[in-house]
């Protein structure tokens, strides 16, 4: 398919009705049609792995042909300098988190850019690195607990940011890291537990809502982490 294909399927996939429920959900519809997740899915399967036209999507800067430029693209071809101009695009949390979970967490820079992306000032650029610590927890089964014990320092350092498309994906990452085993579970705890030793409302909030479900964990002792 070309873009030009693709874009006119986009237009006739859009729902008013789920244009409304996209910015009930506080995304930015400045540039959406209203296309639900599932429906891109499966047009992703339809067009399988492409580069360039992945580029091409992502350059039309409609919100939905940017989520799909995401399913499409080869996270083996994504260099560093496309990471962060991508990155730099990102005007809803939406986009963010798609292309943190459907892309970047699979591309070989993924631990460089949470390092660089967690010091970043632009919300939700600041929100990717969080966000790609919580999709690496769920979708790389073979990684190490020290390359997520890693991860605390910077949950930490930055749990001081009350912005909420931030404070929401600091929290994230922190009951995503210690759902992935026991071990980290009670890495996790310990670091919640500093956090909430901080003196700032956003650290307090991340801590206390991580620890509620955290801590639950350990009570109801589940047999998966």
């Amino acid at each position: 398919m070309t873009v030009e294909e693709i874009i006119t399927t986009l237009h006739q996939a859009s729902t008013p009705a789920n244009l409304a429920g996209m910015h009930r959900f506080g995304i930015d519809t400045t540039y959406a049609l209203g296309i639900p997740i599932p429906a891109l899915r499966a047009l992703a399967k339809k067009i399988k792995k492409n580069h360039p036209l992945a580029l091409e999507l992502w350059a039309t800067k409609i919100h939905e042909a940017r989520i799909l430029a995401s399913m499409i693209e080869d996270p083996l071809l994504v260099t560093p300098e496309q990471m962060d101009n991508w990155a730099k695009d990102f005007k809803s949390w939406d986009v963010c988190d798609q292309v943190c979970g459907n892309l970047f967490d699979r591309t070989p820079f993924v631990m460089s850019k949470i390092e660089a992306f967690s010091k970043s000032t632009h919300e939700f650029v600041k929100r990717a690195a969080f966000t790609l610590m919580a999709e690496y927890a769920v979708h790389n089964k073979t990684a190490s607990d020290e390359v997520f014990i890693a991860f605390f320092p910077i949950i930490e350092r930055e749990a001081w940011d009350g912005r909420n498309f931030v404070k929401k994906a600091v929290n994230w990452a922190l009951r995503g890291i210690g759902k992935r085993n026991g071990t980290l579970r009670k890495q996790a705890i310990l670091c919640a537990k500093r956090i909430l030793l901080q003196d700032s409302k956003a650290a307090k909030w991340i801590a206390k809502n991580a620890l509620k479900e955290l801590e639950a964990r350990v009570t109801n002792k589940p047999n998966k982490g």
